[in-house]
This record gives structure tokens, sequence and C-alpha cells, in this order.
């Protein structure tokens, strides 16, 4: 049996690189620092002003902070070498970091969610012009912040985490300032916790679509985008090869694809030359980046243990 090992590093239209991450480092500094100056501007004004409203706020904006310096962290162990031990390196912590944001911004959402409900069984006065202010500060700081993410949320599902976390915040600011401008014109108080629970719902459905695709990533499933069947097609097609098994595909980082197969090839090994033109096209056709393939003779007396599709 003989094995390859290949990468091919060209350039290809599904958006997977070894340096997304890199790009990022300055981006990341900069929304943390502005993230975290409005949550100490948030803290000292909410409390000259005996405002429970802005050190809730506040609050919620650190844990903005802690998910951005999550994924920053999570970009930067993505870069560092293998070792003998984590034979990948860091790589999968972008995933887990990817996964924990979505968390948080679900948790958060259901908090929000909460205490729009109270609020509806309690209602409370709203200190509107106070409110819209800070709340115009919070649509600044968070959507300077989201579009220095915004160019790589489809390639990097570690980005799109920080991404969808500076927006959705943004979001809730720009509700806040609309319903404070309302209730300033109408006195309705009621419409603050509608407006609440209406941009909660949104941002769940916009989380959960991060959420799942983390989680699926993190069970090793076959990455968005890539299709299996058409991987496997495409191998099969091979005119060396007479049959594929033991395919699996699967996300080392939000930004790599990794990929093990073995090919029966009955007329004898194929050459290097074949295996790595295998390898440079699953990487331009599918942005699969780390391709290791076995190739098998076909041997009946020498059956493959993994040849069946119900072993893994």
């Amino acid at each position: 049996m003989a094995h390859h090992h290949g990468h091919s590093h060209s350039h290809h239209d599904h958006g997977h690189s070894h340096g997304h991450s890199l790009n990022y480092d300055r981006a990341f500094l900069i929304s943390a620092v502005l993230n975290t100056g409005f949550v100490v501007a948030e803290v000292i004004y909410g409390l000259l002003a005996n405002s429970l409203a802005l050190l809730a706020d506040a609050g919620h904006n650190l844990s903005d902070v802690l998910g951005l310096l999550l994924a920053w962290g999570a970009s930067v162990l993505v870069r560092r070498l293998p070792t003998p031990r984590r034979t990948f390196g860091f790589r999968r912590s972008s995933i887990l970091a990817a996964l924990l944001n979505a968390v948080f911004l679900l948790i958060a959402c259901g908090g929000i969610g909460l205490e729009a409900i109270q609020r509806f069984r309690n209602p409370s006065t709203v200190e509107a012009e106070t409110v819209i202010w800070v709340a115009m500060i919070g649509i600044a700081v968070n959507t300077i912040s989201a579009l220095m993410f915004v160019a790589g949320r489809k390639s990097d599902l570690n980005i799109r985490g920080a991404f969808l976390h500076l927006a959705a915040d943004a979001v809730i600011s720009l509700g806040v300032v609309l319903t404070g401008i309302a209730i300033v014109f109408t006195g309705w108080q009621w419409l603050d916790p509608i407006v609440s629970l209406g941009i909660t719902i949104v941002i769940v459905f916009g989380t959960w679509q991060l959420f799942r695709e983390s989680f699926n990533l993190m069970l090793d499933a076959v990455p968005e985008g890539i299709e299996p069947l058409a991987v496997r097609t495409y191998l099969v097609e091979r005119p060396e090869v007479a049959q594929v098994h033991d395919l699996h595909i699967w996300a080392m980082s939000t930004t790599e694809v990794a990929l093990t197969a073995h090919l029966v090839t009955p007329a004898g090994h194929p050459g290097d030359a074949f295996l790595s033109q295998v390898c440079r096209e699953l990487h331009d056709h599918f942005g699969i980046e780390h391709a290791t393939i076995q190739v098998e003779l076909g041997d009946p007396n020498a059956v493959c243990a993994l040849a069946s599709e119900d072993v893994v």
C-alpha cells in the first residue's frame, strides 16, 4: 500500500487560507479597546446617574469584550506550530471559540428576552434621553468594530462569531435609540420591552446558524459549502480509480478543511504525479487544503478493514 500526504496552496474560490487570521490582530485590538472604553464609560455614567439600565448594559457589553478576546485568542492559537503531541497544532480552537461565542450570544438573548417579559409585568419608567445618548455611542462603537470583521465573516466561522456579536449589539443599540425617541414623543413605556423582544428574536435566528455550524464542525461534520457526494464522485471518476472508501472530510479549523480517503487502483500504483494532481484539484475545486490519500491495489486476499461504509 502506498501513502501520500499532499498540500496545495494555489488560490481557489472557497476562501480557505492559512493566513486568514493574520489580518485580524489589529481589528481585534481596536475593537477590544473601543468596547472596553465603552464599558468603563457606561459603568462611570451609570453610577453617577444611578441608572441600573446602564450598569446592566455595561455587563452585557463586557460579555462582548470577553467574546472578542476569545475569538482573538483562538486566531492566535490557530497559527501556533504543531507539536509531536498536538499534530494539528491548536487549529480547532477557532471552532471552539465560534461555538462559545454563539452560546454566549444565545444566553445574552435569553437574558434580554426575560428582562423584556418582566418589564411587561412590572413596567418601569425609562430615562429616554440618557438612554438615547448612551445607545448612540454604542451604535458607533459596535458598528466601527463590526465593519473591521465584515470581509472575513464568510470564510472564517471564528471571525463570523466576532462579527455577529458586534453587529447584534449595534442593532440592539439602534433599537434602543429608536425606542427612546418614540417614548419621548408618545410616552408609551411598553414600546421598550416590545422592541427588545423583537430584536432578540431576530438575533437568535442569526446566531442559531453560527451555533449549528460550529457545533457540527466540533463533531467533525463535513463543513458547509462542501458537498461530500461531489467529492466522492470526483475521486471515483479518476480513470485509475475503481473504488473509493473510508472517505472523511472535516474541518481542522474555521478556515482549513482536511480529507482522508482510500483509493483502489487495480492496475497498480498510479504514481506521485497522479496523487499531486488529485490533491491540487481537491484544493482548487472544493477548498480542501489537507488531503491524505491511501492507495490500495484491491487484492481480494488482503481486503481493507475499513472498506465497509459502516466502519468509521
